[in-house]
């Protein structure tokens, strides 16, 4: 069986809730990680989802802000999730589908200052990843398991519109790499968009709002991920991992596009 696995921040599921509709209906995915759903739990549009043919639902909402769930065509089965946010915000949301772990993470921006000590909000998003580092150290690699979502860091040189500039901002600094780099070093995780597309290839996931037109601008971050454990990693179908752009030409898009794997389970 083909299981296709997609991540999206959708900023706001019920404002887009027809956007999603779309997606699903035209990429058909199985699986569907959502991010910043901007609503709580029972506000979440179950019944939309289960029009769609979705119907098997995680939702870890959050009044006003952040939220992340986990969307369905196969039925879920509990999963210890990954809490790791030390401000108990809804960011983390998992399930277990087929066989295989799902840990869906909407990981903090960090503001807009690269330093711990003057900016509580870049602290809160470095500590999120070294609890998440510690969890995953203590993990079975042998273990189906992906790790998805908008973890807010663009890694490589290939992964910013401008590697030199945006070495200084957040979300691309030397500490975040460094730190993103070891999560990932430590599970043995696969990055199947640059497993498909090496380096120094440009790939973005995230355009700002700011640009009326964001291919006009180019100032593109791959902020949103998939990765496979290394009892998964055998699992990736060759050459299918894609980042879906043109959902940013939509109509009132998310800043961010969806993300897709396919996976032989």
């Amino acid at each position: 069986m083909t299981l296709r696995l997609a991540t999206w921040n959708i900023n706001s599921v019920r404002l887009r809730i027809d956007q999603v509709a779309r997606f699903v209906a035209e990429r058909a995915p199985d699986v569907l990680m959502l991010q910043e759903i901007k609503c709580t739990t029972d506000q979440f549009p179950r019944g939309a989802f289960e029009d769609m043919g979705m119907p098997h639902l995680r939702v870890a909402g959050q009044k006003g802000w952040h939220g992340v769930a986990i969307a369905s065509r196969l039925p879920l089965e509990d999963s210890d999730t990954f809490q790791v946010c030390k401000l108990g915000h809804a960011r983390c949301v998992s399930a277990r589908v087929a066989g295989i772990d799902v840990q869906n993470f909407y990981i903090p921006a960090g503001g807009d200052v690269p330093d711990r000590a003057l900016n509580p909000k870049f602290d809160h998003k470095m500590d999120f990843y070294e609890q998440l580092t510690a969890i995953v150290a203590k993990q079975d690699k042998s273990r189906p398991l992906v790790m998805a979502g908008d973890f807010n860091i663009a890694p490589g040189e290939g992964d910013v519109w401008n590697h030199r500039y945006m070495s200084k901002i957040v979300s691309h600094t030397p500490l975040e790499v460094e730190t993103l780099n070891r999560l990932q070093e430590t599970g043995g995780f696969a990055d199947v968009l640059r497993d498909r597309f090496p380096e120094p290839q440009k790939l973005a996931s995230w355009w700002s709002y700011r640009a009326a037109d964001f291919r006009k601008s180019n100032r593109g971050l791959r902020l949103d991920h998939i990765w496979t454990s290394p009892g998964l990693t055998p699992a990736v179908v060759k050459d299918t991992a894609r980042i879906h752009d043109d959902v940013r030409e939509w109509e009132r898009p998310s800043d961010h596009a969806p993300v897709t794997v396919d996976l032989d389970v």
